[in-house]
């Protein structure tokens, strides 16, 4: 089994959430993305890990832009994504997929302790890894954490999911800009030039750094998970 790809996808919060109501977390939304995540695992054979954000229930920079220590708020925003991950695995199940969560803040009656050789086995033994609580340091997003698992657990791929429209990397804000064109391919210098922000910066040169490709692409249209996690030429490849 060592021979299957091993890919990181990278998601939200706010996918997790619901756009029309004030639901935290949004049953559909979970439900649409486990049970695609699922159908993938098994077409493909895919050796698959999850870095979920916790936008959807607190962002360390809100806390800090509103007077709270910046460590104590990122501190809460990695206790959120572990409400994600929690929800996720669960749906994963209902899909039959096996699925771990691993915590980088411990937290053993709900979750394992990250340890790299403990992701990489459940990887091969077939089950999905969930990381939560990012790296377990503040002042690094969920961004940077899916990179450096991406290079620790020795996978060949990052996956970014986006919500809101934005089906991968272009000149401007497609939202604002109705004239910017959405690239096929692009470097990471490039990125890093035109300040594209399509990821955090850090996450974007440690990428470089390590040689790691990034796929963006649209996580909330029904099939593209498949499509991105199964090497379809979807959204935008940055290497």
């Amino acid at each position: 089994m060592a021979d299957r790809p091993r890919i990181v996808l990278k998601l939200s919060g706010e996918a997790l959430a619901s756009s029309a109501s004030d639901e935290t977390i949004d049953a559909a939304a979970v439900e649409q993305l486990a049970r695609e995540i699922a159908a993938t695992c098994a077409e493909f054979g895919t050796q698959l890990a999850v870095m979920v954000g916790g936008g959807n229930i607190w962002r360390g920079t809100t806390g800090a832009g509103a007077g709270m220590d910046r460590a104590t708020s990122d501190t809460m925003g990695m206790l959120g994504t572990v409400i994600n991950a929690l929800a996720l695995q669960d749906a994963l199940e209902h899909h039959g997929q096996p699925t771990r969560v691993l915590s980088a803040v411990q937290m053993v009656e709900v979750a394992e302790p990250y340890i790299r050789r403990r992701a990489i086995r459940h990887l091969e033994k077939g089950r999905v890894v969930v990381f939560a609580a990012g790296m377990g340091n503040p002042y690094f997003t969920t961004d940077t954490s899916a990179a450096l698992r991406t290079a620790e657990i020795g996978a060949g791929l990052l996956c970014k999911g986006t919500h809101g429209g934005v089906d991968g990397v272009y000149s401007a804000d497609p939202r604002l800009d109705p004239g910017a064109t959405r690239y096929d391919e692009i470097s990471f210098m490039e990125v890093v030039a035109q300040d594209l922000r399509v990821m955090d910066l850090t996450a974007i040169t440690f990428c470089k750094d390590n040689g790691l490709p990034i796929r963006v692409f649209d996580l909330m249209v029904p099939g593209n998970i498949r499509k991105a996690l199964g090497g379809e030429p979807i959204g935008t490849l940055i290497r």
